[in-house]
């Protein structure tokens, strides 16, 4: 927007809300006079949670997902099937699939998918790790459950070839999430009852 029409703390904090994930110029600045509007008792709490979850919150030493200790309640609870894993792309997905309570697994967390145009190749992702896992943990079978869209499925085939070449002959059932997914969408975005009968209908790669 034009220079002048706004202060440069107003503007600031424009710009930095308009880098949210969904968010435009419009959205951001609707969101900027609002905040601007609250009291400070009410618009304080949000920048320290935000600053507090900077500081507290880490990946996972194990799979990558986010925890405040070096291993995520998912993988320190030993009621969790060892021998399942699951790989998704981002922690959103974790969350996502725990809440249709159809897996009792594990996970793997890429941290995004491949995509070439955009300078992610398999050095980006956290796939070195998910290979070693696969070589030293009791997994039986793999679900790839990579989002249904093009980089997803570069990434499930990524994985699923590299499997034959990294785990030195032993075999690890490898299974992709089954249809119900709509193709393009996002985990993160799809309903309980949708990403059930995903997981439950999962198929061979």
């Amino acid at each position: 927007m034009a220079g002048g029409l706004f202060s440069p703390a107003v503007q600031r904090l424009i710009d930095e809300l308009a880098k949210l994930p969904g968010v435009g110029p419009k959205t951001a600045q609707r969101l900027t006079f609002y905040l601007l509007k609250l009291p400070p008792e009410e618009a304080l709490p949000l920048a320290q949670a935000i600053t507090a979850a900077k500081e507290a919150v880490r990946f996972c030493h194990r799979c990558f997902n986010l925890t405040e200790q070096d291993l995520c309640a998912i993988c320190q609870d030993p009621r969790r099937d060892q021998s399942l894993l699951c790989v998704v792309e981002e922690p959103s997905d974790v969350l996502s699939l725990e809440r249709t309570h159809e897996y009792r697994g594990l996970y793997h967390v890429l941290g995004g998918a491949l995509s070439p145009l955009d300078g992610i190749g398999p050095d980006r992702l956290h796939l070195d790790t998910l290979f070693s896992r696969l070589s030293k943990e009791p997994v039986q079978e793999l679900i790839i459950g990579t989002n249904p869209s093009l980089a997803g499925e570069a990434t499930a085939l990524f994985i699923s070839e590299q499997l034959h070449s990294t785990l030195g002959g032993r075999l690890i059932r490898v299974t992709r999430l089954a249809a119900g997914l709509p193709v393009g969408g996002d985990l993160e975005y799809a309903d309980e009852v949708t990403l059930g009968k995903a997981l439950l209908g999962r198929r061979e790669m």
